[in-house]
């Protein structure tokens, strides 16, 4: 069965192509991401601030825990981990609930340099979509956000 729809330069596609149009397009975003993070901070890449923003987010949290979320080794996670705590963004504590664990904390810099790289994204965002109306962008997000909780 097609499924029809209008993609950039009218052409309908079916639901394969409409996935391959999907897949492209999410990793060009992602690779632009990546690429863009240093305009926003030149010391953090875009892993280390997708961390220390979910650091924030949650209020704490083990390096073990951030690894799952983000679907890395812990090897890398250390590494990033480690970068944070040399540039002063993160904090580690013995966990007192078990104490061969530690939690990451923000620290006020972490807190101060997140909020910044935030605004700027923002601002970017908001840039990048001032075209599109009101129901496309709420569209948009109620899809990204059903796209990224099947993952959960």
């Amino acid at each position: 069965m097609k499924t029809e729809s209008a993609f950039p330069g009218g052409a309908d596609h079916d639901r394969a192509e409409a996935i391959e149009v999907i897949q492209r397009e999410l990793t060009a975003f992602a690779r632009r991401a990546r690429g863009r993070a240093a305009e926003l901070h030149p010391e953090l890449s875009l892993v280390a601030s997708s961390i220390l923003d979910l650091v924030i987010e949650r209020d704490g949290c083990l390096a073990s825990d951030l690894a799952g979320h983000f679907h890395l080794d812990k090897s890398t996670m250390s590494r990033q981990v480690a970068a944070l705590e040399r540039l002063g963004y993160l904090t580690r504590e013995v966990d007192p609930a078990n104490r061969r664990n530690h939690v990451l904390t923000a620290t006020a810099a972490g807190r101060r340099v997140a909020g910044s790289a935030a605004r700027s994204r923002s601002a970017a965002f908001a840039d990048r979509l001032r075209d599109w109306d009101d129901a496309d962008i709420a569209r948009m997000a109620d899809y990204l956000v059903r796209y990224n909780a099947a993952d959960e």
